[in-house]
């Protein structure tokens, strides 16, 4: 029981960290509460969150052949260049057609939030490796086994963990009445910087820090 909690806290903290950091789930996370709800919000982090538990399953079920087989995850941080580069410059234009009238929520279509939130979290190519290495590294401490429910654990306590910082960033932009027509103008600008940011760090683990 004790190996267990401890699988659980350390899963669950581990994706709340790794998704804290601003970028491209959890700003879209603040962007769709600021245009459309806290609870369109709310309902794009459940999206998120489900994904990540799938990526987790297929990372507990690929982390030995990664391990084996280091060119793979070279071949998806390779895919993920061209999607940040892409992304990149999709953000900025649709920053540039952003429309200067007052923001008005659109409290329907919570349908469309969530797909929204699971098609851009299946874009993050990189959550795979992350968790097949950290799952890897529970195994190597004995608190990892590969059984049936301390696979579920694992799983569970990713999409959770990452659903908290979506969450937090839903409830911290809400909060924000008097700025939030400002910030969905930026929104757009702050991707793409993201963007750029993400594309350049990839491209230093590929190439340079060979």
């Amino acid at each position: 029981m004790q190996q267990l909690l401890l699988l659980g806290v350390s899963t669950l903290t581990a994706a709340f960290v790794a998704s804290l950091p601003p970028g491209l789930l959890n700003m879209n996370a603040a962007k769709t509460s600021v245009e459309k709800g806290k609870k369109n919000g709310i309902v794009f982090g459940l999206g998120v969150g489900v994904v990540v538990m799938f990526q987790a399953y297929l990372a507990v079920r690929i982390s030995k052949f990664l391990t084996q087989n280091p060119q793979v995850i070279e071949i998806l941080m390779q895919a993920a260049l061209v999607i940040f580069g892409t992304l990149a410059i999709f953000f900025w234009f649709k920053g540039k057609k952003q429309p200067k009238d007052t923001i008005t929520y659109d409290k329907s279509k919570k349908r469309g939030s969530f797909t929204k939130g699971m098609f851009l979290a299946a874009l993050n190519l990189l959550t795979i490796p992350y968790y097949a290495g950290m799952n890897t590294f529970f195994h190597s401490q004995g608190f990892m086994n590969y059984t049936v429910v301390d696979e579920i654990i694992f799983i569970f306590s990713a999409g959770c963990g990452t659903f908290l910082a979506m969450y937090l960033y839903v409830f911290y932009f809400d909060r924000m009445e008097q700025r939030t027509n400002r910030f969905s103008k930026n929104a757009n600008y702050i991707l793409s910087g993201l963007m750029v940011v993400l594309f350049s760090i990839t491209l230093f683990k590929l190439f340079v820090s060979k």
